[in-house]
């Protein structure tokens, strides 16, 4: 059997890179709705509906309010997609059979999990954490780092600031709980799926699927992610909100929103993440398969 080619680690930060920056742009509105519902009070009288918040969220803030934390969110999914596509290939790598160069099930969940542990050190804690803060911030009475005069450069640099190392990292437990389970999912079960695909379609294990099979497969993906992995990602929400000092710890964070909000809050704001998640699968993995493709 012809041994599966290894992919060049240069390759693969680059690959990941794009396709990350171009997902987060596509696909923003998604996530600050998804954030936006997972800040609300549960006594609160707003909509539920993502698309319904979105909306009047435009309508009565303007455009440029559902873009609030989105360059921040840009850069860390530039760098989480590269470190991401990164850290899974070269895990992957040496997680292969030495002989057919193919990924069991479980090491591709294996390799995912260490990728996810990776860019949620690397990358997604701090950049999530300035996108979380400024839409919380934006949603209060008297926003600090919005309407001031000052522009974005300069409340970013506030925000940084104030928050200090610490606070960029709060909440590093559980957003490394989501990384992890999410890669481990998403990524072990896009390898399993594209391989089954491979085999059923005869194509060549070192060719990439069609665009429309990889948008398929990868949006698949999304959807068994979101569920499965939901509730670490309400918690990591609130434990890099500006109000997370009511919560003395990760665990306290679970025992506190299922105590007083019940066990369905875990899943508010799943659908705005499923649409992204959707989206994002979809054009994460077709920009990363092409652009591999062209860098050879």
């Amino acid at each position: 059997m012809t041994q599966k080619r290894q992919v060049d680690p240069l390759h693969s930060f680059l690959a990941g890179s794009l396709a990350g920056a171009v997902e987060a742009s596509i696909t923003y509105p998604f996530e600050f709705a998804k954030t936006r519902l997972q800040l609300v009070d549960k006594a609160a009288k707003v909509s539920r509906n993502p698309l319904t918040l979105i909306y009047t969220t435009a309508k009565t803030q303007g455009i440029g309010s559902i873009y609030v934390g989105c360059p921040a969110f840009i850069v860390g999914n530039t760098a989480k997609a590269g470190v991401r596509f990164l850290g899974f290939d070269a895990i992957k790598n040496v997680l292969r059979d030495p002989v057919t160069g193919e990924l069991s099930g479980p090491r591709g969940v294996l390799a995912g999990f260490g990728a996810g542990l990776l860019e949620s050190v690397v990358a997604v804690t701090p950049f999530e954490g300035i996108k979380t803060a400024l839409i919380d911030d934006k949603q209060s009475a008297t926003p600090k780092y919005h309407n001031n005069g000052r522009g974005i450069v300069r409340n970013y640099s506030a925000l940084v600031r104030d928050q200090g190392l610490r606070g960029l990292y709060r909440g590093v437990l559980p957003v490394s709980m989501r990384q992890a389970a999410n890669q481990a999912v998403r990524l072990g079960c896009y390898n399993k799926i594209k391989t089954s695909v491979q085999e059923y379609t005869n194509t060549p294990k070192d060719k990439p699927l069609s665009s429309g099979l990889t948008f398929v497969v990868g949006a698949f993906s999304g959807i068994v992610t979101v569920y499965s992995t939901m509730p670490i990602d309400t918690v990591k929400t609130r434990m890099q909100s500006l109000d997370s000092s009511k919560y003395t710890s990760t665990a306290n964070c679970f025992a506190k929103v299922f105590k007083e909000e019940g066990v369905l809050t875990f899943w508010k704001g799943a659908t705005p993440r499923l649409g992204r998640l959707i989206l994002s699968g979809g054009i994460v993995f077709t920009i990363y398969e092409k652009v591999l493709l062209v860098l050879g």
